[in-house]
């Protein structure tokens, strides 16, 4: 029975992909372009509709605890979210984080092809795209591309600065490379987020394993200001990965002493 409801839950997420991939190509995205002014507030309401659509069958049908953050990002430039990464689900709770718009959120490029509606919201969010198995000098191109994204872009960005979701649930070694270019680019109001409860499924496969065991949660852990684009971002970066250590401890302590 857990697996025929996590089976449906899962088909019921691809059939709305099919769906929202066409109204998202016929609409959505002549709207902003017709619109260019709409462009934010459009883009936003409809990615945070998408992060609906994805989680909503999950909770109703796969009995998934699933648990939105604070909306406490403003739309704005300038504005960075950390988040550590465990699922797939982790992407519509960085969407949900932010107040009146969406996220740019730093992505897999294995993602900008063939997958309905996912594939075309990467480009139509102009989302930067990376590839942890290229090679050093493509990978070097790469962070100086999403730095110069992250210079000029008006709307807040989000990375995973794991670089790959978790297998343990623990907090992985960061990725710096990438991450160090882009607080070089330009000052930032780093807001840090910290999520626990979904690394068991990590994968849209995992979701045939009994979808009611996840309880996912996800709390603000720090806002920090990133004043000196010339200072040690590698100092920085270990302050950001020790802040999402102990909020991810605090957590799991207070999860296991219930209410």
């Amino acid at each position: 029975m857990t697996k025929l409801r996590g089976l449906l839950a899962l088909l019921s997420v691809c059939l709305s992909f099919a769906v929202c991939d066409v109204l998202q190509r016929i609409i959505v995205s002549p709207w902003v372009k017709l619109f260019p002014s709409s462009r934010i507030p459009v883009l936003g309401r409809w990615i945070n509709a998408m992060a609906v659509v994805v989680t909503l069958p999950l909770r109703k049908i796969g009995s998934a605890s699933i648990q939105f953050p604070p909306r406490i990002v403003p739309c704005a430039p300038g504005t960075l979210i950390l988040m550590n990464h465990q699922s797939v689900l982790d992407i519509p709770l960085a969407v949900k984080t932010v107040e009146g718009g969406y996220p740019r959120i730093v992505t897999r490029a294995r993602y900008r092809r063939f997958i309905p509606l996912i594939s075309h919201m990467v480009r139509l969010y102009q989302y930067p795209t990376v590839n942890p198995r290229a090679n050093s000098r493509d990978v070097l191109k790469m962070a100086r591309v999403m730095a110069h994204e992250a210079r000029d872009s008006d709307v807040p960005m989000a990375i995973f600065p794991e670089g790959t979701r978790t297998k343990d649930g623990r907090i992985g070694t960061f990725r710096k490379r990438g991450l160090s270019r882009v607080l070089k680019a330009r000052p930032w109001t780093v807001y840090v987020f910290v999520v626990d409860g979904y690394w068991k499924n990590t994968h849209v496969k995992d979701f045939f394993s009994d979808l009611s065991r996840v309880d996912g949660r996800i709390e603000h852990a720090a806002t920090l200001d990133w004043t000196d684009p010339r200072g040690d971002a590698t100092a920085f970066m270990d302050q950001v990965r020790e802040v999402m250590i102990e909020r991810l401890a605090a957590m799991r302590s207070k999860a296991e002493s219930g209410p």
